[in-house]
């Protein structure tokens, strides 16, 4: 009801007293009034005390004591239903750490909630907004789980059909086999002489993992024993898991089987620890996807979609943005620590759009989809320093945080996921393009430099002042401007296949005197694509140069790329394998090797595959049909008028 006044309150009261019997109206007045007023005063003191702990910097896990029954979700920007080492030798002197890998907290034992697709608004929700010190502007309110069905059947009309995904349909709109004509086997002797060596190096790796790390995430093989890390929330088996499509397009099917009955048997989703968002997502979701989508098997359908919900709370934020911490168990998200004023990463928020678009194609719920839409619609809106996209962002505020920009950790996948959405939209997505391409202009007019020596660079980006610093993550860039060159401007085409050779070029002048990279290299005070800190010196089985030896090739077939590709297979031969597998190594300038004593599930992922693709002919694996995650998993290109054809067709048949 409406407020009433305290006088009117009081007058109301004492006219009821004063028609009890025995009761004074002059002494029951002054002691109804200073007994009201009491318990005025306490009721404002409660009601002071309990909303200020809503209000204070912090207050999301002192909330969640009171409110630990309440579903949440979050207030999203836009009407929503529209179309990294990731594990260095330890933490780096620079603020940023690699792509993907930065500092977990302890396990909680906080009980798993059960998950609902569309929650109603809840007053954590509401109030968590007035927690960000001003309103954004468009929010819109989450719909009800009613609501949300309806948005569900509506946004499905509008583009895609409402039946079950079939997976019958979707290969019959692959344009090429997956495996090619013979699993890519090349026609040259001596190419395949180089396929088959990399696919024995990966073999080995994988037996030495099976033999002393199984069921583990990674291996160590100097100690011969396995690692768990703190990055999967309490996963196991991210070497399995991101090595299942390899070991299939290699043929290894005797591995792949063990792989398979792993995931089947013992890949338990029920943890309750506390994971990167990131982490997961590239090589948890990506690598059961790719998996899906190669073999047919429903298993992996069932568990990556189990999965999938369970990273949905992370974006409970004012604005959408997700944080980058997530317990898989509670539901409960942060930033990361190390992270400026409670930010999210560019790199991680920016990269769940392939993986969650899929997510949604499988599992006929457009949830996965509005929630990556939401986090491009908030990135439209706000203002771009010189058009850049710095690292830091409030998921509060939903402002930027500092103005550090960098092609490399922090940001780098953010931009390979925009010409991947593109291209994985049968290029139907024209924001992703228009981003891409906008984001491409502003890099090349305040990053893009020349050395003294001629070769091209891209510098980072602090607040207008350039650090003359590359990153080995940085080097993905090649092949990602190559693969977006025919899509840009006509004239502007050639430009663009120049600049993703030159950058390569320049990643590979770093591969020196070893044969394999440092984790950044400078180009100042006299260096050129040298590492001047100690610090910079290690290499831990990156694939990210190797990644745009592939790309190049495939796009110019120029060969010394498979050259290049082949000095690195020597290189990890000759430093980085060891009795039982493969180390990254200390100082890639020593000629003798100090091993870190950890073999990166993302070596058998990446590194070996985008390897074996080089010395493989195109059609493994067709660029026309398949796009690669940013942990190489292949997703296929969604070509939803082919799929609607299909189920049409298939109407039509029957009856």
């Amino acid at each position: 009801g409406r407020a009433v006044s305290s006088p009117v309150l009081l007058e109301y009261i004492s006219m009821v007293f004063r028609k009890l019997p025995g009761v004074s109206a002059s002494g029951m007045g002054l002691r109804l009034s200073q007994k009201f007023v009491f318990l005025l005063f306490l009721s404002g003191l409660v009601t002071l005390c309990f909303g200020a702990l809503f209000f204070l910097p912090d207050s999301v896990r002192l909330k969640r004591i009171f409110l630990s029954k309440t579903e949440t979700q979050p207030v999203t920007v836009g009407s929503g239903s529209e179309n990294d080492a990731r594990e260095p030798l330890k933490r780096p002197k620079d603020p940023e750490p690699p792509r993907g890998m930065t500092p977990a907290r302890g396990e909680t034992s906080t009980k798993l909630k059960n998950l609902s697709r569309k929650p109603t608004v809840s007053r954590e929700a509401t109030e968590e907004r007035l927690a960000a010190g001003k309103a954004l502007e468009d929010f819109t309110l989450p719909r009800s789980r009613t609501e949300s069905a309806s948005a569900k059947a509506t946004s499905f009309a509008r583009g895609a059909p409402s039946e079950p995904f079939s997976y019958g349909k979707f290969k019959g709109c692959l344009l090429k086999p997956p495996l090619g004509r013979d699993s890519g086997r090349p026609a040259d002797p001596e190419t395949n002489e180089r396929r088959e060596k990399v696919k024995e190096m990966m073999k080995f790796s994988w037996d030495n993992y099976k033999s002393y790390a199984w069921g583990k995430n990674e291996l160590r093989p100097l100690t011969r024993n396995g690692h768990i890390g703190n990055m999967f929330g309490g996963l196991r088996g991210a070497s399995i898991i991101d090595s299942l499509d390899t070991l299939y397009i290699m043929g290894l099917m005797e591995e792949y089987n063990d792989a398979k009955e792993w995931v089947q048997t013992s890949l338990d989703l029920n943890s309750n620890g506390e994971a990167s968002l990131f982490e997961v997502n590239i090589r948890y979701v990506g690598g059961l996807l790719a998996a899906y989508y190669l073999t047919g098997e429903e298993m992996y359908k069932s568990k990556v979609m189990e999965l999938g919900e369970k990273l949905l709370p992370a974006f409970n934020t004012p604005t959408g943005i997700p944080r980058g911490v997530i317990n898989l168990g509670s539901g409960t998200s942060w930033s990361w620590g190390w992270a400026s004023a409670g930010s999210s990463i560019l790199a991680e928020f920016g990269t769940l759009h392939l993986e969650f678009v899929h997510l949604s194609e499988l599992s006929r719920n457009p949830i996965y989809t509005e929630k990556v839409m939401n986090i491009r619609k908030l990135l439209n809106k706000i203002e771009k320093p010189h058009g850049l996209y710095p690292n830091f962002l409030s998921p509060v505020s939903g402002n930027w945080v500092q103005h550090h920009v960098s092609i490399g950790g922090l940001g780098d996948s953010f931009y390979e996921y925009l010409i991947k959405s593109y291209l994985m939209s049968d290029k139907t997505d024209e924001d992703a393009k228009k981003m891409y391409y906008g984001a491409l202009e502003a890099i090349e007019a305040n990053l893009v430099q020349k050395s003294p020596g001629g070769l091209t660079y891209m510098a980072e980006w602090r607040g207008g002042i350039l650090d003359h610093k590359m990153g080995h993550l940085a080097c993905f860039s090649g092949g990602m401007i190559g693969i977006g060159a025919d899509d840009g401007a006509p004239e502007k085409r050639q430009h663009f296949l120049d600049l993703a050779a030159e950058i390569t070029h320049t990643c590979h002048e770093s591969y020196t005197p070893t044969k394999l990279g440092p984790e950044a290299f400078r180009f100042d005070g006299g260096g050129e694509a040298t590492a001047t800190r100690l610090s910079d010196r290690y290499y831990i089985l990156r694939p990210e140069v190797i990644e745009s030896y592939m790309y190049m090739w495939r796009l110019t077939h120029d060969p010394k790329y498979r050259e290049w590709g082949w000095e690195a297979v020597e290189a990890l031969e000759q430093h980085c394998r060891v009795e039982s597998g493969f180390s990254g190594i200390r100082d890639v300038y020593s000629m003798t090797a100090s091993h870190d004593n950890m073999q990166q599930s993302f070596f058998l992922s990446e590194t070996l595959k985008y390897l074996y693709l080089l010395f493989s002919d195109d059609d493994l694996l067709p660029l026309e049909d398949w796009v690669f995650n940013t942990e190489a998993h292949p997703l296929p290109i969604i070509r939803k008028s082919c799929m609607q054809d299909e189920a049409t067709l298939g109407k039509t048949v029957s009856e």
